[in-house]
């Protein structure tokens, strides 16, 4: 296997506006579709895609002349969309190797990814430029892939690469040759260059690497010798790496306002496949995702979804999108949408031996999130109880599932008997020596036998939320000889009491 001291693989994509549009939008893969650029009535064409131009649709052309093509399907451009296709494809390349060098332009993307010393990792250099070009079309994106120890060959190869074409490899020494028969174009010429090389019949980089060089600098100066090096093969490189924040975000403009939720799922679901894929890369599952809905008269709805364990589960993300939004509906029609995804590791439960089964943590989410819908936010989840000593005093949480080892042991300590009242129930007591001699409690009458008490509790003094309460551990009998073991409060401030507990 030959190693390189500089390797460079490049990934370029045409029509780039147009297939980051299409990317989310599969459907019209198979119709001839542009994108439109500008504001009305100067709208013209900005990318198409190869079925408009078999119809003879050209960048460039007005809204008046696309008109005459009734067929064809056009959106208007989306940066977003671009930006977040863009990040896609350098995850992708980062996936290769850590170094990437951006040099897309307006209507195109290119990067440049060194590979130099990934041999051990991901093969040969075809083998490296085969699993990149299936990753790149996994995200929807059709593109070619270059491999070249010179990094601007490779970019000049790609350039002129034809659609036929995929991946194409320069052993090293054969960049001259292989870059003979190329066009002008792939150089970035100036205005001026290019006109005097069209005065001088030059069309082809063949026909420039054949000039001489000396003549060729006293005619065009420096740039001219730089050109005839890039002809040739020979120019080298400074390498740029760049490092893009690792963000799971997707972002579609919709083609018109969208009320129905059922219809807004679709596009929901075409997202959740490009997330999935783009964390599944990275060997790690989502967490949680935040869902920006853009509105009409330019509001906006967020809702966020975290399952009790990350998963890339698609289906168990749309219920759970499809419950929250139905409890909590945008108010306007939807004309955009983005979708943000914490990333997570994936989760896994060890079991004892003999430890039974545990119920699938995804159905709970569903579960819960049905319940939800039903009893509100607030309702749904663990009690944990707060920092004070007043009683009954909890906040709800959002149930959690353990990564750790599940534990079967069983506590031994004894517990005593005790069944609480939630609420407790107002009772009438009567009332001799500050302590409490008799009571009615649901239809009876009662007569203390037995007392214990006061322990008094308290807080909250320094804001309003002041509490102060007195609690009595009390025997009582009743006329039929029942006896009754109970817990009696009084609220200080209320001056009240209730019956708190029953003890067994």
């Amino acid at each position: 296997m030959t190693r390189y001291s500089e390797l460079y693989a490049c990934v370029y994509a045409k029509e780039f506006p147009a297939q980051a549009m299409l990317r989310l939008r599969p459907d019209l893969r198979d119709k001839p579709f542009i994108v439109m650029e500008g504001e009305p009535p100067l709208q013209h064409v900005c990318a198409l895609n190869r079925r408009a131009s078999w119809l003879g649709v050209v960048r460039g052309m007005t809204r008046v002349e696309i008109d005459t093509f009734p067929a064809v399907e056009l959106l208007s451009r989306s940066r977003k969309e671009e930006a977040a296709t863009k990040a896609a494809l350098l995850e992708c390349a980062g996936g290769f190797s850590p170094r990437v060098e951006v040099r897309s332009e307006d209507y195109v993307f290119l990067c440049v990814i060194d590979i130099a010393g990934t041999e051990k990792l991901f093969g040969s250099a075809d083998v490296l430029a085969g699993s990149l070009l299936n990753r790149i079309e996994a995200l929807g994106i059709t593109g070619c892939v270059t491999v070249s120890s010179n990094f601007h060959s490779a970019v000049s190869l790609a350039k002129g690469l034809s659609l036929s074409s995929r991946i194409k490899i320069i052993p090293q020494g054969e960049e001259s040759s292989a870059l003979a028969s190329l066009p002008l174009t792939v150089l970035d010429l100036t205005a001026e260059q290019a006109e005097t090389f069209s005065f001088w019949g030059i069309s082809t980089l063949e026909m420039l690497a054949a000039l001489p060089e000396k003549e060729l600098i006293a005619r065009m100066g420096q740039d001219g010798q730089r050109l005839r090096r890039l002809a040739r093969g020979e120019l080298p490189h400074f390498f740029q790496p760049v490092e893009p924040a690792f963000t799971l975000e997707e972002h579609m403009e919709l083609d018109s306002p969208v009320e129905l939720l059922d219809s807004l799922l679709f596009v929901v679901a075409v997202m959740l496949d490009q997330l999935i894929l783009r964390a599944q890369t990275r060997i790690l599952t989502l967490a949680s995702i935040a869902i920006t809905l853009s509105l009409e008269g330019g509001m906006t709805h967020t809702r966020a979804v975290r399952p009790a364990l990350p998963t890339n589960d698609k289906q168990l993300w749309i219920k759970l999108l499809h419950l929250d939004l139905e409890a909590h509906p945008p108010c306007a029609a939807i004309l955009s949408l983005t979708l943000q995804a914490e990333p997570g590791s994936t989760s896994k439960v060890q079991l004892g031996l003999f430890s039974p089964q545990l119920p699938d943590p995804m159905r709970l989410d569903v579960t819960l999130a049905r319940i939800r819908a039903i009893v509100g936010e607030d309702y749904v989840g663990r009690a944990v109880l707060k920092d004070t000593h007043q009683p009954d005093r909890f906040r709800m949480e959002p149930f959690t599932v353990s990564r750790g080892s599940v534990s079967t042991a069983v506590p031994t300590q004894p517990r005593s008997a005790l069944r609480q009242l939630r609420p407790a129930e107002s009772i009438s007591v009567t009332i001799q020596d500050q302590c409490p001699r008799a009571f009615v409690f649901r239809g009876r009458h009662y007569i203390v036998e037995h007392i214990y008490g006061p322990w008094l509790t308290g807080g909250g003094w320094w804001n309003a939320t002041q509490w102060g309460l007195e609690q009595w551990d009390i025997v009582a009998r009743a006329k039929d000889n029942i006896l009754l073991y109970c817990c009696l409060v009084r609220d200080l401030r209320r001056a009240c009491w209730q019956m708190a507990a029953l003890y067994d």
